[in-house]
């Protein structure tokens, strides 16, 4: 790890970031649609979304301490395995039990994944300059995750407009693509993460293990002491419930409104690659929201507007107007996620600031897998555009969670007034990042939380 150079772990990082997200991009348009076509109903695609849901929820922090014990090589190894076994899997299933177990492995993949690469990048950068920023690098990483996620479904789409190949199905043949994509990322993963590995052995990963349980309860505990904290984890439920409003039943809609699934899942690479484009538009727009209306407010009423844009999805009659809500979703999705990242880290400090930010992040987990049953099972036995606004009410009722982050901003504005701060000076609100978060949570892409990451 000391014989790379700053610039030389920062180009890798960013690399091994691209291609671990690429092969997202080319599931998108297609994995809804693809196990429609294999045979299983709305119903049954939403409960074979709870087996990731809960498997992350109990592996997130556990998995943290496997890393620090093991070394992020070998964890991301592991990973990148179970990834490609998943993808395999996904392109010959054709049954329930099959798919159930596509998306177990899916969710033992992510709770590996989440977080070491980004920790081997933080570790890497300074052991080669003690003094170097690595902030820059993290930065560009979000950029790096939509333009993967972007050309990944702007291919995708292309393929299955293609049409079928032989015996390949146009649906199935983007699954074949993000098969070859996670080998060369595995390849890539081999080849240049290097690391120094830290102490290991059974003793160490048994220490690990059993510290797992303890760091959890010390961050259950600060929620129930921060009602702050609290408030702004209880968010992470409603939005990940209201996600699979955009992620799971767009593609759906769409389909019903063109009358075509396979036309349909064409649209959607490029639209999906728009909507990443739009996402990132969205987050540019976080330093003029933290100057007005401010961190909190903004990021409420960001959660309203994120609602309204669904309901659009939902009620336009035509795929222009279903697609232009869709870009719109995108883009508040974007401006909101690093306000709500910065308003939690304000709240977080010392030891725990890791744990209570994998249990944020793990909070949308079990709400997008409870999302998934109930939204596709109400679409099933109603209209999709019901579930949709059913959804977008659920995004929208959590707008008043961001209150108490309200009015502790107003409280240290006040104190600070009261302390003789300086006229003029910037009216940021305190409970807003400062140091330009550039989305912390770990939902990715956004999306990539929901299924835009569910999928790889």
């Amino acid at each position: 790890m000391s014989t790379l150079s700053v610039s030389q772990v920062r180009r890798r990082f960013l690399l091994l970031h691209g291609l671990r997200w690429l092969p997202t991009g080319l599931m998108i348009p297609v994995m809804i649609l693809l196990m429609q076509e294999r045979g299983l109903t709305l119903p049954q695609i939403g409960l074979v979304g709870t087996a990731q849901g809960l498997l992350v929820l109990a592996l997130e922090l556990p998995t943290g301490g496997l890393a620090d014990a093991l070394g992020r090589r070998p964890v991301l190894l592991a990973a990148g395995a179970l990834n490609l076994v998943s993808l395999a899997l996904f392109a010959v299933a054709d049954s329930f039990a099959l798919f159930f177990l596509v998306w177990a492995l899916q969710g033992v993949y992510r709770a590996l994944d989440s977080g070491p690469l980004e920790s081997w990048y933080v570790d890497a950068t300074l052991a080669a300059d003690p003094q170097a920023t690595y902030e820059r690098g993290l930065g560009h990483a979000g950029t790096v995750i939509g333009a993967a996620i972007g050309a990944g479904a702007l291919l995708s789409g292309g393929l299955v407009a293609l049409g079928p190949v032989g015996p390949v199905s146009a649906l199935t043949l983007p699954v074949l693509v993000a098969v070859v994509a996670q080998a060369a990322a595995q390849l890539a993963l081999l080849v240049l993460l290097v690391e120094r590995r830290p102490a290991v052995g059974v003793a160490a990963l048994r220490a690990s293990v059993a510290q797992a349980p303890r760091m959890i309860g010390e961050a259950v505990g600060l929620l129930r002491r921060s009602r702050v904290l609290l408030a702004l984890v209880a968010v992470e439920l409603f939005w990940g419930f209201g996600m699979v409003t955009f992620e799971s039943l767009l593609p759906l809609r769409l389909s019903e409104v063109l009358g075509d699934p396979e036309r349909a899942a064409a649209l959607l690479g490029p639209a999906s690659s728009a909507a990443w484009l739009a996402s990132a538009a969205g987050a540019a727009l976080t330093p003029l929201m933290l100057r007005w209306p401010g961190a909190a407010p903004g990021a409420a009423l960001l959660r309203i507007a994120q609602g309204v844009t669904v309901v659009g999805m939902g009620l336009f009659a035509g795929p222009v107007g279903v697609l232009l809500a869709y870009l719109a979703c995108y883009a508040v999705h974007g401006a909101s996620n690093p306000l709500h990242s910065g308003l939690l880290h304000r709240q977080v400090d010392g030891p725990y600031r890791t744990s209570v930010l994998s249990l944020n992040s793990m909070m949308a987990q079990p709400a997008g897998a409870l999302g998934g049953v109930l939204l596709l099972g109400l679409a099933a036995t109603t209209s999709v555009t019901t579930a949709m606004v059913v959804g977008a009410v659920v995004l929208a009722v959590a707008a008043p969670l961001y209150l108490p982050a309200w009015r502790a901003g107003r409280a240290v504005r006040s104190d600070a007034a009261s302390a003789g701060q300086v006229d003029g000076e910037p009216d940021l609100d305190p409970a807003g990042p400062t140091s330009g978060l550039p989305g912390a949570d770990d939902r990715t892409p956004a999306g990539a939380t929901g299924a835009s990451g569910n999928a790889t």
